[in-house]
């Protein structure tokens, strides 16, 4: 299994300055991977308690039976991972509230290929920091995956989003989870976490832009990009058309079906 190497946050110390109301039923958050993980987490951990927060690992397939306790309904708790939609994922999350979060896989290409090149990543794909191939060589990669290293945009977002919209999740858009954060005291924000947090069995405190801010806060986050470091490559801030139309090749509907189109 790759690794990310992150320092630890200090959000169970933040998480103590809020009154917190533990859990009744377990909640899972499941993302595709550099959608915006970790800042979906931190900002709900803020409205659960640190004991009934499951903090052990990102659950994904390949571990998946190693943390079934995560999903106990007998013992309510808060977890995250990325995991594939098969039998055994649908059967064991079955007692959570489901969250999926995504991101226009325009941006994820970008995305995926700035943190395989930073120090924050390691993994069977080291050699892609060598300094040998180009931005738009690394892009394509992102796109087309690596025969036997990783997977495609395309397996990616098959099994860790879309075959989820099939089943029951609340989905949210990275773009706007972002958008949100940029003006919480605008009523759609207060709508849109209202709405995400009930999704999680949990009732909006009046306090909840507080917690949003401390839980969305990127020093707290060592995969945010302004943390990544190492990078040598200057990266683009949007997708150019010839990558789009790789895009579009490789996941013809993809961005259809998550509603970015």
């Amino acid at each position: 299994m790759p690794e990310v190497n992150v320092k630890a946050d200090t959000l169970d110390v933040e998480n103590r300055q809020f009154a917190q109301v533990p859990l009744a039923q377990p909640v899972f958050l499941n993302s595709v991977p550099k959608s915006g993980s970790h800042l979906l987490r931190n900002i709900v951990r803020m409205f659960v308690p640190p004991e009934q927060q499951y903090a052990r690992d990102f659950i994904q397939w390949p571990t998946l039976q190693q943390h079934r306790a995560a999903f106990d309904p007998a013992h309510p708790q808060l977890s995250w991972g990325h995991l594939f939609f098969a039998d055994a994922s649908a059967i064991e999350t079955a007692p959570t509230h489901r969250i999926l979060l995504y991101r226009d896989p325009y941006d994820w290409v970008i995305a995926r290929a700035r943190f395989f090149v930073s120090e924050q990543f390691s993994g069977n794909v080291d050699h892609l920091k060598s300094g040998a191939l180009s931005v738009d060589e690394l892009l394509t990669m992102m796109i087309f995956g690596l025969p036997g290293k990783a997977p495609s945009l395309a397996d990616i977002y098959k099994l860790n989003a879309v075959a989820w919209l099939g089943a029951r999740v609340h989905a949210v858009k990275y773009e706007d989870l972002v958008h949100h954060l940029g003006d919480l005291d605008a009523a759609g924000a207060e709508g849109f976490f209202a709405g995400l947090l009930r999704a999680c069995g949990i009732d909006l405190p009046s306090d909840w832009r507080e917690r949003v801010r401390v839980g969305s806060d990127p020093r707290q986050s060592g995969t945010a990009r302004e943390n990544l470091t190492g990078i040598t490559l200057d990266f683009p801030a949007t997708l150019d058309q010839r990558h789009r139309a790789l895009v579009d090749y490789e996941a013809p509907g993809l961005r259809a079906v998550l509603g970015y189109e």
